[in-house]
């Protein structure tokens, strides 16, 4: 076993001076000999006593990986090729694919086609909610990992893939032929509930959600919405600039939030006057609303123009940027905290809901939701 010496040594060294620019430590010459000799060390144990074969490009990427989670941040992490395609497609909020959601049951390894998308290549190929997926190209799927065959599903846009799935109760065998394209992720999610109360359910921040929220939105004023209620339970978060665009449209003119840096560099992202929201709101919250949830949450509780119902939020109140590295790898950093319109933190904190109600599952009624329920009692209040 054999590989370039002292290869993964200047990978580090190179590693060690970009993040140190990064965080400003300046150049760190002697920290890179000192880690560089015991990195030389461990190479040539692993050389003359590992029992497997090591690969290079494997331990280069551990090394990397490793070097950024010893700063001890859950939310700064060195992604390779293969994360940062999936990192950049999550964030952009659109794949090449056919526009189907896939559930997967844990005990049977059955697959389920949950969701189609309206309009998409799934649909038009013929897929239904409901269908028991069977086949992708020929190779049965039922018991393998659901990212390994969601993978096979997505593919380069114009390129074709064969489905095969279960319909109905006497399990009619179907094989159509999806055209992948690409597909925009449904991020919103919209209703008319009882007295023209307007329901948006926002799953995550993406780019592709302000235009789907702007959508709903307009939908449900056409509909005669008179109170609205934004669901952002279990939302992780997402993209600064696109929930600082969704409450530029919800908020009277003034600060939406503000950001300090690492050197006392502060940043203001304020909201115009020229649209604000006009009718009684509600945000519905709970532990997993995280990060852009809690910017939309703090700043609709700041300005007083809405109830927040639910639970405290997860508390996340630092900004993450994305530093491509050049070679289809790129390293996600912590670089800000955010405050609230009013100068709150609440970072490790959250937000603490006006109204709190802890979800309470209903065995009898699986549908039921008693957080919902809340908010609806709670908007009619307004």
């Amino acid at each position: 076993m054999k590989f370039v010496k002292g290869a993964l040594c200047g990978a580090l060294v190179m590693l060690l001076a970009v993040c140190f620019v990064y965080l400003g430590l300046g150049q760190p010459k002697a920290i890179s000999i000192a880690t560089e000799s015991k990195l030389k060390e461990i190479e040539g144990l692993i050389e003359d006593n590992y029992l497997g074969e090591a690969q290079e490009d494997r331990l280069q990427t551990g090394i990397y990986a490793g070097y950024v989670a010893g700063l001890g941040d859950p939310y700064s992490v060195y992604y390779n090729e293969e994360a940062t395609k999936t990192l950049r497609e999550s964030t952009s909020g659109e794949y090449d694919g056919i526009g189907a959601v896939m559930s997967p049951d844990q005990d049977s390894g059955i697959i389920t086609v949950s969701q189609v998308y309206e309009g998409s290549p799934a649909e038009e190929a013929g897929l239904k909610d409901g269908d028991i997926l069977y086949k992708v190209d020929g190779r049965e799927v039922t018991g393998r990992d659901l990212a390994d065959v969601v993978g096979d599903i997505k593919g380069k846009r114009g390129t074709e893939v064969e489905l095969t799935v279960l319909r109905g109760g006497d399990d009619r065998e179907i094989t159509v032929t999806a055209v992948r394209d690409t597909v925009e992720y449904l991020t919103v999610e919209h209703k008319m509930l009882e007295e023209k109360i307007g329901y948006i359910r926002i799953l995550e921040f993406d780019s592709v959600t302000y235009d789907q929220y702007m959508e709903a939105f307009g939908e449900l004023e056409e509909q005669g919405m008179k109170r609205l209620i934004v669901d952002l339970r279990g939302n992780p978060g997402g993209g600064f600039q696109t929930v600082c665009g969704i409450l530029d449209e919800i908020l009277p003119e003034g600060l939406i939030v503000q950001t300090e840096d690492k050197n006392g560099g502060r940043r203001e992202i304020k909201s115009d006057e020229e649209h604000k929201i006009d009718m009684p709101l509600v945000v519905l919250v709970n532990e997993s609303s995280a990060s852009a949830s809690e910017i939309f949450a703090g700043a609709v509780q700041d300005y007083g123009i809405g109830k927040i119902v639910g639970e405290t939020t997860y508390g996340k109140g630092v900004v993450q940027e994305i530093f491509d590295l050049g070679d289809g790898t790129c390293v996600k950093l912590t670089v800000s905290e955010y405050f609230t319109p009013k100068g709150r933190s609440i970072n490790e904190l959250g937000i603490e809901p006006d109204v709190k109600v802890g979800y309470e599952a209903d065995e009898i009624a699986p549908e039921a939701d008693n957080q919902l329920d809340a908010a609806i009692e709670t908007v009619k209040k307004e």
